[in-house]
């Protein structure tokens, strides 16, 4: 079986890292990826939701925000949910395995932090490959 994805695109919002109750960091983003224009001048942009945890997520608030281009790689997973008015719902998530700036820092320097450059960083729990 094969579960990958990988985009590239604007971070839509500013990134806010939450804790779980057992310590874990974790962190919702959106990612915006420009299509192909349309007709030769509609541009079209399609937002993929993005769940990053532990040392990614907190590379990411640290380093990444909103407007920053970066490159994420991970797989898509859906979740079901019921809301308030018991409607069924789904929604499609990249699990973020990796994430690359794309882009140069923002602050003026114009130059990118050497260290800020990749996260490679795998949750402790999934080192080992199957096989």
């Amino acid at each position: 079986m094969l579960n990958q994805i990988s985009i590239m695109g604007r971070i839509g919002k500013e990134i806010e890292v939450k804790t779980t109750q057992s310590g874990v960091s974790v962190c919702n983003f959106t990612v915006a990826v420009d299509r192909d224009y349309k007709n030769g001048d509609e541009k079209i942009t399609d937002w993929f939701d993005c769940v990053a945890w532990r040392g990614t997520a907190d590379f990411l608030q640290k380093y990444a925000g909103k407007g920053r281009m970066v490159v994420v790689h991970g797989s898509m997973q859906s979740r079901k949910w019921e809301d308030r008015d018991g409607n069924k719902r789904l929604n499609w998530e990249i699990q973020v395995q990796n994430v690359y700036l794309a882009d140069s820092k923002r602050d003026g320097a114009g130059q990118a932090d050497p260290a800020a450059v990749q996260m490679t960083e795998l949750p402790a729990n999934e080192g080992d490959l199957p096989f």
